[in-house]
Order: structure tokens, then C-alpha cells, then sequence
């Protein structure tokens, strides 16, 4: 039996969606999505915990994400893990994204009801240590999975 890596989330981006376009024209779209678990502790406080989820696009998926999504657009994104790894000053890094093979934008429209980014100028950055990473080509992609 083969595994099964499959991601589900339900959230809402960070920031604007960051696009890189490559030299043969595609283009790759990241997004900073948060998704946030509510539950009241033994004390019956009102605990919230908010994770944080770097989601890839390419392609026509990245497409419409660029041209459709904006910071506190709410999404539901179907995809899987993936790990890649760079070189930087002698360094070994990775990083862990989900790359997205569905995407479904949620919420209503942009502009029609403020309300939908309330809340989501609070939210912390994404590390800037991802933000300046070199360009991903998945075909140059040398991890074996």
C-alpha cells in the first residue's frame, strides 16, 4: 500500500499573495495562509492558537490566486506536503509548504463586507528568512519525493 500526504485547510491569508513569474512565463504564487483553533481550557478561558501554513501555486491555480486573492481573503486549499532545501552563506536550510493541487476561494466578495478583515492586521509575519529565499523551479527540484 502506498502513503497518503494530503493537506486540508481552511484560512485566511496574512498578506498579499507573493508572485514570482519564471523565465519560461509560469508562474509561482505563495501564500502566508493562518488558521486558528478556539477551545476553552479546564479553567474556561477562551484559548486561541494560531498556525501558520506557507501554501505554493503554479500554474493556473497561481494564475488566479494573483489576480483574485489579497490579504484576509478567506480560502480553502486542498494539496500536499513538500520539503526542499537550499544552500545560503555555507548553510543548509529547508523549508516545509504545502503545495496546493486545489483552491477554493471562500467568504464573499472583495470590497462587499469590511468585516471580513477584521482581526487579520494582528496577525504576525511570516519569517522574512522565507520571503528571500531563492526562485523554486519544481522541475530542478532535486528531492527524490
Amino acid at each position: 500500500m502506498s502513503g497518503i500526504n494530503k493537506v486540508i485547510l481552511i484560512g485566511n491569508l496574512g498578506r498579499d499573495p507573493e508572485v514570482y513569474t519564471f523565465d519560461n512565463g509560469n508562474k509561482k504564487v505563495r501564500l502566508a495562509i493562518a488558521t486558528t483553533e478556539v477551545y476553552r481550557n479546564k479553567q474556561n478561558e477562551r484559548i486561541e492558537h494560531t498556525e501558520w501554513h506557507i501554501v505554493v501555486l503554479f500554474r493556473g491555480l497561481a494564475e488566479v490566486a494573483a489576480k483574485y486573492l489579497q490579504k484576509g481573503s478567506q480560502v480553502y486549499v486542498e494539496g500536499r506536503l513538500r520539503t526542499r532545501s537550499w544552500e545560503e552563506n555555507g548553510s543548509k536550510r529547508y523549508v516545509t509548504e504545502i503545495e496546493a493541487q486545489n483552491l477554493t476561494m471562500l467568504g464573499s466578495k472583495r470590497n462587499e463586507n469590511p468585516s471580513v478583515l477584521q482581526g487579520v492586521e494582528a496577525l504576525p509575519r511570516v519569517p522574512e528568512k522565507l520571503e528571500n529565499e531563492p526562485e523554486y523551479n519544481p522541475e530542478n527540484d532535486p528531492n527524490p519525493f
